[in-house]
């Protein structure tokens, strides 16, 4: 029996963990708190998963939580414009429903589930030299979780990561009592909402300890009137700022929110993060070789939404690369040919995420223009979200984008639309 090392009990690890041990693996997971201590602690992120994501857990009976997280079945973009009106509005329909489930629930059963298993897990923090250690004794390490040091040990792919330092300064909330849209009360719709040069504010219904709740989540550009989230402890104050923010520039959304309240003390999160792209093979000082997963390889910002996918989607790739690989040793060839695997789907997840970061084309705004003319647009780019690979002959394209609206305008009897002024 093949034993295995995972490091990092996170979406990644946990169900690439899982998974293995469903194939007779030997499967020992490091991580640094218990179960008690993700219920108990502050929420870990603000995900937001589509249907290939959730078919990942599905495959491996890990969407325990299916039955009761809201279903999101709508996308919707507002764009705000001089005095904060809503120059663009919309809402397109996914092709599947897209979940949320906290991940103090999720990585608290999971880890639970996996020890229930079979698996050995060790609470404990993971150190350069714990890697040396457990190189030795494993056929293969894989590494899904750790700053500094160990992060060190993968290389900067600059030809993938343009940044060297924060986008976006980040904030969430999780919140009960936050009403509807009226225009989409029959439905459940996530909201990507675009204040231009200051940042964006995502609303969409989640799952959490005690039951369904909304999540206010905050992306501002750095020293902008967003930014003013550092060093703050106190929840209660957290979610005060954000709620005035929410009411200085994005209005509608603050009429949703009168009566919001924490779902809990530690339902409030922020930081910020520098997007890169690392090279798979970590070398420790003493030569041996780790695999790196998910964050450690490739962090975006997620201001698209895609941090929890693409942990799934990684997880499910290195579990294929594995099983596949059978007998012969894990050594830098499979190392790199297991993330080339999931590299092939995670680039167009990085290009789509860097180019909403960066100053947004005027094809960019002509799409989203369009989209509030014609539902055929919206509902595109609403089901592009499950696999960013399809933006990249449209929305990351002007020619491409350029053919596209034409035709959907030709069909339609119009002319294109015009972006906002």
């Amino acid at each position: 029996m093949r034993k295995i090392l995972i490091v990092g009990g996170g979406q990644s690890g946990l169900q690439l963990a899982l998974g293995l041990l469903d194939d007779d693996y030997d499967v020992t997971l490091v991580t640094a708190r218990t179960p008690d201590e993700i219920r108990g602690g502050r929420v870990l992120s603000t995900q937001c998963m589509f249907d290939t994501a959730l078919q990942h857990e599905r495959d491996l009976e890990l969407n325990h939580w299916e039955d009761r997280a809201p279903k999101i079945e709508h996308l919707g973009i507002s764009v705000a414009g001089p005095g904060n009106d809503r120059v663009i509005d919309w809402a397109g329909r996914t092709t599947a429903f897209a979940q949320s489930v906290d991940q103090r629930i999720k990585m608290a059963a999971w880890t639970e589930e996996f020890e229930a298993k079979g698996g050995h897990l060790t609470i404990a923090g993971a150190t350069v030299s714990d890697l040396e250690r457990f190189a030795v004794l494993f056929d293969l390490v894989v590494v899904g979780a750790g700053k500094g040091e160990i992060a060190q040990l993968f290389d900067r792919d600059a030809r993938h990561s343009p940044y060297t330092v924060p986008q976006r300064a980040l904030s969430a909330a999780y919140v009960n009592g936050m009403t509807p849209r009226a225009e989409h009360a029959r439905n459940q719709t996530l909201h990507f909402n675009i204040i231009p040069g200051v940042g964006e504010l995502f609303t969409f219904p989640a799952l959490t300890l005690d039951g369904p709740c909304d999540i206010l989540f905050l992306e501002g550009v750095p020293g902008g009137p967003l930014d003013v989230f550092d060093g703050l402890d106190d929840p209660y104050e957290h979610l005060r700022r954000a709620l005035e923010l929410v009411r200085s520039h994005v209005p509608w959304e603050y009429e949703r929110c009168a009566a919001v309240e924490l779902t809990d003390p530690g339902a409030v999160l922020a930081g910020r993060l520098t997007p890169v792209v690392r090279k798979p093979v970590g070398r420790l000082p003493g030569g041996r070789i780790v695999l790196g997963m998910a964050d450690i390889v490739v962090a975006n910002d997620p201001v698209t939404g895609q941090g929890a996918n693409s942990a799934a989607k990684c997880a499910a790739a290195y579990h294929l690369a594995i099983v596949e690989h059978g007998d012969e040793p894990f050594d830098e060839a499979f190392m790199q040919a297991a993330f080339d695997s999931y590299w092939d789907k995670a680039r167009h997840v990085t290009a789509w995420t860097n180019a909403l970061l960066a100053p947004r084309p005027p094809h960019v705004l002509e799409i989203l223009a369009a989209a509030g003319r014609h539902q055929e647009i919206a509902d595109r780019f609403a089901a592009d979200f499950d696999d960013p690979s399809r933006f990249a002959t449209w929305f990351l394209d002007p020619v491409g984008a350029g053919a596209y609206l034409a035709d959907v305008a030709a069909r339609a009897g119009g002319s294109r639309a015009e972006p906002p002024r």
